[in-house]
């Protein structure tokens, strides 16, 4: 295993933890969309992640993190009773996106320490990197 493998592992990680804060913002700005394209409230979000570790084939080339796919929650939408609002239904309900906020904060908050913590490692294997070249000299 090279610095550079361990460049790409961190790089990975940044890079899945990047989208995933996106991901997040997209949510917290659409958790009072009651009208889409699609039709209906806005469905939250989120990322699959999934391991790549290819060591037995390639040695560590390509291993890190890779994001699989962007997942629609299909729990129920909120609902509430606003006769008034332009979305209501004919019973006078209507309906918000699954967004809970709380938790959106606490996946914001794991996401950014994950980002941070790769940011890290990747840190360390530059100066590690850095050290063996003046050793080298």
């Amino acid at each position: 295993m090279g610095y550079f493998d361990s460049f790409g592992i961190s790089a990975s990680g940044l890079t899945a933890e990047r989208l995933r804060l996106d991901i997040v913002a997209n949510n917290l700005a659409n958790a009072e969309t009651t009208r889409t394209p699609q039709g209906g409230p806005y469905r939250r979000q989120t990322v699959v992640f999934a391991q790549r570790l290819q060591r037995a084939l390639h040695g560590w080339r390509n291993a890190g993190v890779q994001v699989t796919a962007i997942v629609q929650d299909d729990g129920p939408p909120r609902t509430a009773y606003e006769p008034d609002h332009p979305d209501a239904r004919a019973d006078g309900y209507v309906e918000y996106p699954n967004v809970n906020v709380v938790n959106e904060m606490i996946d914001m908050l794991s996401a950014t320490r994950a980002y941070e913590a790769n940011a890290a490692a990747l840190q360390a294997t530059k100066q590690l990197a850095s050290y063996a070249l003046e050793m080298g000299r």
